[in-house]
């Protein structure tokens, strides 16, 4: 059920209307094909939010699960918003469970070391991409440290292409809290990132 396509921009918000109907009638074909429509948006989303492969093929399954078992109480008109808060609590469930194992995961990155990331492009050449992958492994680090309401809502911002509007929705909390998430986590990013050029001599950005 997982995938690691790149990253992408919103679909419309309303797609998929039929399908989710049918879904909520217990058409399991419907909600499978509702699965395909959104699930590389719902791994991609936990790849960021727990910083592993692993661990984001686990959420994005669980995510489906608790989805499926609750679709017949969805009510509201972004069935993709509804789906998306489904999942970030799901990683923050299964962070909160890491936290309280005694025991290192064996998906879990080693003590001072960044968490892996998807694949540099293959195009540049060799020097260029360990420089990119290097990077965004400093940003995925960056971005497990910030509190998970923050860390969210900057993903959903600045890495996904979502509208405030929509991540208002999923969070399902106002616009202005978000607008404030996403600057906290912003102003916490600058800084941690800061802490990593002082280190390395590096930029990176979102």
């Amino acid at each position: 059920m997982t995938t690691s396509s790149p990253e992408t921009s919103a679909d419309p918000p309303d797609a998929g209307a039929e399908l989710v109907a049918r879904a909520r009638e217990g058409d399991l074909d419907a909600f499978n094909a509702l699965v395909d429509e959104h699930e590389r948006a719902v791994y991609n989303l936990c790849l960021r939010m727990v910083g592993t492969p692993a661990a984001a093929e686990d959420g994005t399954q669980e995510a489906f699960f608790a989805a499926w078992r609750a679709i017949g109480t969805f009510r509201g008109a972004n069935f993709r918003a509804w789906l998306l808060r489904i999942a970030a609590n799901a990683c923050t469930d299964e962070l909160r469970r890491r936290a309280r194992r005694p025991a290192v995961s064996l998906d879990a990155p080693a003590p001072g070391a960044t968490a892996p990331v998807e694949p540099p492009d293959p195009a540049p050449g060799p020097e260029s991409a360990a420089l990119r992958s290097e990077q965004h492994a400093r940003m995925q680090a960056a971005l497990l440290r910030l509190p998970a309401d923050q860390r969210f809502a900057v993903v959903m911002c600045d890495i996904h292409g979502y509208a405030y509007e929509e991540i208002a929705a999923a969070a399902a909390v106002s616009l202005g809290t978000v607008k404030s998430r996403i600057a906290r986590g912003r102003e916490k990013l600058r800084a941690l990132l800061a802490g990593e050029r002082e280190q390395t001599g590096g930029r990176e950005r979102l």
